[in-house]
């Protein structure tokens, strides 16, 4: 028998949510239609703390970096880790700009199929046993055996029949989740993916140009975007910039998915650069050099306002593009990403 759902209610109004016991706080206020603010999903931004007025919850995971010794003492938490123990009261912000496109759904998927990118970049296909939308730059949390909660990983297709989700993940050292799915997880193995989420979606009524700006595993959302901007009827007089960024030449990938795409060489580009040239003895590299950041700046400059612009990668990265598009003065609401650390 399933227990029963708590309801959480937020102070100061009428508005209220169920709660499933063995769903987070934050998740089942996406699954009831409602904007509570965040950003990453699995503990590490902060940026969906609530306070708890009235009632109990526990945390997933005590030693997420979004939860400091100051929340605790204020009696705030992270509404991606928090469980609701029973009926709560909370002290919430909401807002309509987090409210779900597409309701977001824990549903069980099996793997299809794995395809090399890169020497540490691999793409991953999902078949999920019901159909289920999402945009083009959202990302999924990925329940994968023997590690502990989701891991979020962006969809590098588009939506199609809702049925085959696409991910395209890079192996870190000390990464569980890619361990998983690079060493041990088999083809016709059952797992769970619980999605869509992001803010950083493509904005199909921009009346601007797109610049789509990747480093790593970043590289999923935006060839999302670019797929879906290419298939988009009311872009298609639109032009979109692609720009990959690695350390190294064998980091180097993208440009054969979107020559693929209708648009290439028309309205769709792609220059990749690697952040330091080759040493003595290492392949030669005949294309960009510099980061990221620089090599937009430098070839788009003020023109960067003028854009509509996506990123992805690492946190340094996206630091860095942060800094140089508050300089170039793009304004806040032309620019799309979702923080992850």
């Amino acid at each position: 028998m399933t227990a029963p759902d708590h309801l959480i209610r937020i102070a100061g109004g009428d508005v209220c949510f169920p709660c499933a016991p063995d769903d987070t706080m934050l998740r089942a206020a996406q699954r009831a239609g409602l904007g509570f603010p965040y950003e990453c999903n699995v503990g590490s931004c902060g940026n969906c703390k609530f306070e708890l007025v009235k009632g109990e919850v526990q945390m997933a995971w005590e030693q997420a970096p979004g939860w400091t010794d100051k929340d605790r003492a204020r009696n705030r938490y992270l509404g991606c880790q928090s469980r609701a123990l029973g009926d709560c009261t909370v002290k919430l912000l909401t807002n309509p700009r987090y409210a779900p496109l597409h309701i977001p759904q824990r549903m069980s998927a099996v793997l299809t199929g794995r395809r090399r990118i890169t020497h540490d970049i691999s793409e991953f296909s999902f078949s999920l046993e019901q159909p289920q939308a999402f945009e083009p730059g959202q990302y999924a949390l990925v329940y994968l055996p023997g590690v502990m909660g989701g891991r979020a990983y962006s969809m590098s297709n588009i939506v199609g029949d809702g049925l085959g989700w696409e991910f395209q993940v890079r192996r870190t050292p000390q990464g569980q989740g890619s361990q998983v799915l690079f060493d041990s997880l088999k083809i016709g193995e059952r797992i769970e993916i619980d999605g869509p989420y992001g803010m950083a979606w493509l904005r199909r009524d921009a009346p601007r140009d797109i610049l789509c700006l990747a480093g790593g595993s970043g590289l999923a959302p935006m060839i999302s975007i670019a797929r879906g901007a290419m298939a988009e009827p009311v872009l298609a007089q639109r032009k979109l910039h692609f720009l990959y960024g690695g350390r190294m030449p064998a980091d180097v990938c993208g440009e054969d998915m979107l020559r693929a795409l209708p648009g290439w060489g028309d309205r769709l580009t792609y220059q990749a650069a690697i952040s330091a040239a080759p040493l003595e003895g290492e392949p030669a590299w005949p294309g960009t050099v510099g980061y990221l950041h620089d090599v937009a700046q430098q070839r788009f400059g003020a023109g960067l306002a003028q854009m509509e612009i996506y990123f992805a990668g690492p946190p340094v990265m996206a630091q860095a593009l942060q800094r140089m598009l508050l300089a170039e003065k793009v304004p806040f609401a032309q620019v799309h990403f979702d923080q992850f650390y």
